[in-house]
């Protein structure tokens, strides 16, 4: 009678200890449901994160390019107007140093005076054309200055040009239908040192102008200051 007791306790102990087992198993799955659950969640969110961020990236390095080209677009701009801005600079001062060679604005600069004078003696008044400066003598020296780098010339102090010319008129010579008389101070704006050397040159310009009985004497100037061109009035 003791056997089937003893039985039946350890069979209900059996059953409570199956009961607690799946008991613990079933909370044990409830909760490793749940760890998945929120561990699938978290995924999904940096997912989402990682490719919102790839995005981000590749916005960034769109707007860089584009920012890159705009930079390099405005730096080819600024050169553009640089290169522009020089040279209109560039034109002005060539339009400046065209109207200081035509001789319409005033200039100043270092130079030399070349003063040409009649013969001091004359043997006869019938050779007298002879001791005289005569307008060939005049273009000679202007020329040779020209040619020497002469930036601007004078005669007795009336600027001259290219359309300028000189004629003889007995005893006086007219500058664009103005009259001197002797002496004849042709003034040049130049490099001093070498309008001196052009004119004094071995059987240059001053020994041919000796030869003609003409008195020649150079003057080196620190600062010669010659006025615009008048217009001119020809004949």
């Amino acid at each position: 009678m003791k056997k089937p007791k003893n039985n039946r306790v350890i069979l209900s102990f059996i059953c409570f200890i199956f009961g607690m087992m799946l008991a613990f198993s079933y909370q044990y799955a409830k909760k490793e449901a749940a760890k998945r659950n929120v561990t699938d969640r978290q995924w999904q969110k940096e997912y989402e994160y990682r490719q919102q961020l790839i995005q981000i990236q590749k916005e960034n390095r769109k707007l860089k390019n584009e920012l890159v080209q705009k930079q390099n677009e405005v730096t080819e701009m600024e050169n553009a107007l640089a290169n522009q801005q020089k040279a209109h600079t560039n034109l002005a001062k060539q339009a400046e140093k065209l109207r200081m060679y035509v001789g319409e604005s005033k200039v100043k600069g270092k130079g030399i005076e070349v003063t040409l004078s009649d013969a001091s003696y004359i043997p006869s008044e019938q050779s007298a054309t002879d001791y005289i400066v005569h307008e060939q003598h005049v273009f000679k020296v202007i020329h040779e200055l020209l040619i020497s780098g002469a930036e601007a010339i004078a005669i007795n102090g009336q600027r001259i040009s290219h359309r300028s010319y000189i004629v003889c008129n007995g005893p006086v010579i007219e500058v664009d239908g103005t009259q001197h008389a002797a002496p004849f101070i042709i003034s040049a704006i130049g490099n001093p040192d070498v309008l001196i050397s052009a004119l004094n040159i071995a059987g240059g310009i001053t020994d041919q102008l000796v030869q003609d009985n003409i008195t020649v004497k150079i003057d080196r100037k620190e600062e010669i200051v010659l006025d615009p061109i008048f217009p001119v009035h020809r004949p």
